[in-house]
């Protein structure tokens, strides 16, 4: 546990952030009884009045630890102006504690989960590639890939959304809550099939209802559709007839005219047959996903997966045959036991194989995961992903002949590392990008389904939550659709 003090907690949230990315899975703590290591920050406003107007005051960091290591660090500076002093101090308080891990972090001071972020605005700014480059290893103290990685980005999003229309378009999530069986590291809203397989039918005619009632809404009449995503869960564990019902009731209430793009996770490999991948075909969907997560039969089988990779691989066959030429494959690095060479072989079985794209998750550890739940099992085998598997990766993709074009990162990821979309050109997903970006309204239905609602005359944006237990959101769906009907007032 590591103690930390601080006289006032203005920076609060970016050094807890900069401790966590130095020591994953430690608590930080107000109490200093029984801490290994304790952070006393000390913000101290200058008694000279000439010097408060130039600095404002300064700002004290101190390490101490139980084996007698003391190390202080003084940084003159307005901290009240958080936008001069925020990266000053985080670059400060990244050096000391660099210097007493004996460790880099690949993002450096970086926090936040869009560090692309910083590169889209520069270049809609009309700045050079050579001065961000410099802001991200100068400022931010990042190694120079993951600048250049950024940059690469951005300039690659500017590319895909040249011709969207922010707040004349809106997109559209389906949640499809159901699985085959429920992974060792997923947090989200997902249930067994084979248990609530009775209950599918109810919930969909919840969904139907909620989707009535968003087509219906007069401030989208106007607005053009211009993407839809069903993910889950895994929406492939319906019948080829549920999918079908699904979609054509999709297509009845909502105009698809203008939808450049319709996407289905189809992630579990033995939930693929032959006869879905026919009816979503048939139904106009033009992007699926078919998710390995690793080639590795001993991994799979210990995080829950309950398929081979012999499945992974027939299922992607099969798509192929019925037509897909826009399939995606996700992988995760620093499942549980894998080392760099697992990542490796995981890697040589997806280029056999060419999807269209490949989208790379660093294992996160998240609150609601078993593998969280269950972490005095399991902590011996979690090492977490590395900067080298996602160069691997990295090299993989291209010699795929896949490129970059989304990234973001997570809280719960250990080393703070990024998740990563490659895709070959024309093959990028959209929704991937608008999902994070938060430039368009994104209506969301079904269970555990968030919407996005962005204001943008007031750079603002709103979300309505919608319940994540499948018998809750059945029994209260008219509560769930009043939560957007007091949403869709506000736009009237």
């Amino acid at each position: 546990m590591i103690y930390l003090n601080q006289n006032a907690e203005i920076y609060n949230n970016d050094i807890r952030a900069m401790l966590q990315a130095f020591f994953d899975n430690e608590k930080v703590i107000l109490d200093k009884e029984g801490t290994r290591l304790s952070l006393t920050v000390e913000y101290t406003v200058d008694s000279d009045v000439e010097t408060q107007v130039e600095s404002g005051g300064y700002v004290t960091f101190t390490l101490e630890d139980q084996e007698g290591y003391h190390k202080s660090k003084t940084v003159v500076i307005d901290f009240f102006n958080k936008k001069i002093a925020r990266n000053p101090l985080k670059a400060a308080l990244y050096r000391m504690l660099s210097g007493y891990t004996r460790k880099e972090l690949p993002w450096g001071s970086l926090t936040g989960v869009r560090p692309t972020k910083i590169a889209t605005q520069m270049l809609e700014d009309g700045v050079n590639e050579e001065a961000i480059h410099r802001v991200y290893t100068d400022t931010y103290l990042t190694i120079p890939q993951k600048a250049d990685i950024c940059i690469e980005v951005a300039k690659k999003e500017q590319q895909i959304f040249r011709d969207f229309h922010y707040e004349e378009e809106y997109c559209i999530y389906i949640g499809i809550p159901f699985c085959p069986t429920r992974c060792l590291y997923c947090s989200f809203t997902s249930y067994p099939i084979a248990v609530y397989k009775d209950k599918v039918e109810d919930y969909l005619q919840a969904l139907y209802k909620e989707m009535e009632f968003v087509a219906g809404s007069p401030v989208y009449q106007n607005k053009r559709l211009a993407a839809v995503y069903i993910g889950g869960g895994t929406p492939s564990t319906l019948s080829a007839g549920q999918l079908t019902a699904l979609i054509t009731k999709l297509k009845q209430i909502f105009p698809m005219q203008h939808v450049r793009e319709f996407c289905v996770e189809c992630g579990r490999p033995d939930s693929i047959t032959m006869e879905k991948l026919e009816a979503l075909k048939k139904m106009g969907v033009d992007r699926i996903s078919i998710n390995p997560q690793t080639m590795s039969d001993d991994t799979l089988l210990l995080i829950g997966r309950a398929h081979t990779v012999e499945q992974t691989k027939n299922a992607f066959l099969l798509a192929r045959n019925a037509g897909f030429s826009n399939i995606n494959m996700d992988m995760i690095v620093g499942l549980p036991g894998e080392s760099i060479e697992d990542v490796r072989h995981t890697l040589s079985e997806i280029k056999e194989l060419s999807p269209d794209s490949l989208t790379v998750h660093s294992l996160a550890i998240k609150r609601a995961a078993d593998l969280n739940i269950e972490m005095e099992r399991y902590h011996k085998l979690v090492k977490g992903s590395t900067n080298e598997m996602l160069l691997e990766v990295d090299q993989c993709a291209r010699e795929l002949g896949l490129f970059p074009y989304y990234l973001y990162r997570q809280k719960n990821i250990p080393g703070k590392l990024e998740n990563i979309g490659y895709a070959a050109a024309g093959k990028e997903c959209a929704y991937n990008i608008l999902i994070m970006e938060e430039k368009m309204d994104i209506l969301a239905m079904g269970a555990g389904a968030s919407s996005k609602f962005v204001f943008h005359k007031e750079n603002r944006i709103e979300r309505v939550e919608n319940v994540k237990n499948v018998d809750e959101y059945i029994g209260r769906i008219d509560e769930m659709i009043e939560r957007k009907k007091r949403m869709f007032a506000a736009f009237e």
